[in-house]
């Protein structure tokens, strides 16, 4: 797949390079010179221009991607300004746009992004979820349903997966192995002490954890 990052701070520089590890083809876009240097020979392709022009876009082959990344949150309007131009002008199937506030946000929606991200409420929300749910949230899907790590229940020990779903109303996803998750199949005879990643609603998930 391509991507098109617009914006290479912090955050656009760890999305382009990250993808760029994940084995898709990433062009990142910048206006600083020194900033596109220092990611070249990180990504497929590395260009200084100005990213409001909706020629040099079409230049650079913005058409082909299959999403573009509007990484440049902190500049309101020129990211306000990219993602219409982008959704609005070129038709572009998939424009994805940092946010840095609420406000930022639904404008952003209202032009056309097809999805608006907060990285730093993200952030707080996760910090949050550690300092005060009892279970290791690994990722919160809506506001009440989380994927979290806890231990095997006993209750469950030499027993089917299904026996989890049936007791605490959780669907076990995998099992942690160093440091990854190992998908199991619904006969698998759960084992003592292992540790296992369950999806469910965040108070079912809470008991599972408090055993």
């Amino acid at each position: 797949m391509k991507f098109c990052v617009i914006g290479v701070g912090r955050f656009g520089y760890q999305v382009a390079v990250t993808l760029a590890d994940n084995g898709m083809e990433v062009l990142a876009v910048d206006s600083n010179e020194s900033i596109i240097a220092s990611i070249r020979d990180k990504v497929t392709q590395a260009i200084c221009m100005q990213v409001t022009d909706e020629e040099n876009l079409r230049t650079i082959g913005i058409m082909d991607m299959d999403a573009v990344i509007v990484a440049m949150g902190e500049n309101l309007a020129q990211s306000i300004l990219v993602t219409a131009l982008l959704k609005q002008h070129l038709k572009l199937p998939r424009v994805i746009t940092r946010s840095v506030s609420d406000i930022h946000q639904e404008i952003l929606r209202l032009i056309g992004a097809d999805q608006v991200i907060l990285p730093e409420q993200d952030m707080a929300t996760r910090l949050a979820d550690t300092l005060s749910l009892p279970f290791q949230a690994l990722m919160r899907l809506t506001p009440t349903f989380s994927i979290s790590y806890a231990k095997a229940p006993k209750k469950c020990i030499g027993k089917p997966l299904t026996c989890i779903h049936e007791i605490y109303h959780v669907t076990c996803i995998g099992k942690r192995v160093n440091g990854d998750i190992q998908s199991l199949n619904q006969d698998y005879i759960i084992q003592e002490h292992e540790i296992l990643a369950y999806a469910g609603n965040n108070q079912d998930l809470e008991k599972i954890a408090r055993l």
